[in-house]
């Protein structure tokens, strides 16, 4: 059981991609934090029946990033239970590798729609929650490939980089009158999850040898960077990329 701390004390945070993997570790240690309510969100909720029924402060969401009217319907609910958000959790997002000559255009659109234009949806619909006072904090979940790319990964980097161009944009848009809503970027490394788990044993190697640390991270690693973003010991920080990667990235 992870120790609990007080950093999200009286926040109403929301989280995408919750059910598991970053998502699941995101969520509990927010909740852990000490946040009022944590809104996880995910368009496949049943990964999470198994650990979410442990959190009297934790809401599960069935949500499809890219569904205006879900978004909608979520931002009208979180009004009527608690008339604001303090932090939002941008972390859902898909893979459909392949190299160039064999992407399919639906599979570049996929990746794009869910990755960078959810996120786009999501904040848009969560910003006026964040304007009623002026403040918050919004933490989206680049990655490595999105600053530095990676092979048969068109769409994934181009995503990923598009978040992260976005956030800096935010950063200063957000602020426009005064008000104090950050917004930031992490980008991990190799971190292990399902996805690297089902990588052969001889990869997962090769990859190990490239980190500094000679580790994959875990969902925990990026959930503490999340957690300090997202609380007010980062209050004097937006519009940066956070590279939790294990020095795979220097």
């Amino acid at each position: 059981m992870k120790t609990p701390n007080h950093d999200m004390n009286e926040k109403i945070c929301v989280v995408t991609g919750a059910a598991r993997g970053l998502g699941r570790a995101i969520s509990e240690t927010l909740a852990l934090a000490g946040a009022t309510r944590v809104y996880a969100c995910d368009i496949n909720m049943a990964p999470a029946e198994d650990w979410i029924g442990n959190y009297s402060n934790i809401t599960a969401i069935p949500l499809d990033v890219c569904d205006h009217h879900a978004l909608s319907a979520l931002s009208g609910r979180i009004m009527t239970e608690q008339g604001r958000l303090d932090v939002l959790v941008n972390n859902a997002g898909i893979t459909r590798d392949a190299l160039l000559e064999k992407m399919t255009e639906s599979d570049w659109d996929r990746v794009l729609d869910v990755n960078l234009k959810g996120i786009f949806m999501m904040t848009r619909a969560m910003l006026p929650l964040m304007k009623l006072q002026d403040r918050g904090s919004i933490v989206s979940i680049s990655s490595v490939v999105g600053t530095d790319g990676n092979i048969g990964q068109s769409n994934y980097a181009a995503s990923k980089g598009g978040i992260i161009s976005m956030t800096k944009g935010w950063a200063k848009e957000f602020v426009y009158g005064g008000a104090q809503i950050r917004a930031n970027c992490i980008a991990p490394g190799f971190i292990n999850t399902e996805m690297t788990q089902a990588v052969p044993e001889k990869v997962l190697s090769k990859m190990c040898a490239r980190i500094p640390l000679a580790a994959l991270g875990e969902p925990q690693d990026i959930a503490e960077g999340v957690l300090f973003l997202a609380s007010d010991r980062s209050r004097y920080i937006t519009g940066q990329v956070l590279k939790i990667d294990g020095g795979l990235v220097l």
